[in-house]
């Protein structure tokens, strides 16, 4: 059990780093994988915003993982599932498809919610 959850709580944070990494040299592409294109002639500095969040929670997750252990690692799982569920909203919100709302931001935080429960079970 151990090993899988802490497998499972790496690898999240690892790609929530990619992410905010993609966001940051590729924003384009990556606000279309997100749900909610990019307009052409948009503000770049909400799409760097959201690079700098994702690329921190991604570090965050890693470091409590790292230095304090799966218990500290759960709570910040656990906190952290807000964000996918609040992605869900924002992209039914603005035009996005429900697949990519549901299967990709709701799916998102039902994962770091089983990762939260497998952390506080080690």
């Amino acid at each position: 059990m151990t090993i899988a959850a802490y497998s499972l709580a790496i690898v999240l944070d690892l790609f929530i780093l990619f992410i905010g990494l993609r966001f940051l040299f590729r924003p384009g592409p990556a606000a279309a994988g997100y749900g909610v294109p990019a307009k052409a002639d948009g503000d770049p500095a909400y799409l760097t915003i959201k690079g700098l969040r994702d690329g921190a929670f991604g570090v965050m997750g890693l470091a409590l993982l790292a230095f304090e252990g799966a218990h500290a690692g759960a709570w910040y799982m656990l906190t952290v599932a807000l964000v996918p569920l609040g992605d869900t909203v924002i992209v039914l919100r603005n035009g996005g498809t429900k697949a990519a709302a549901y299967g990709i931001h709701f799916a998102t935080a039902v994962v770091v919610l089983i990762s939260a429960a497998l952390l506080f079970a080690v």
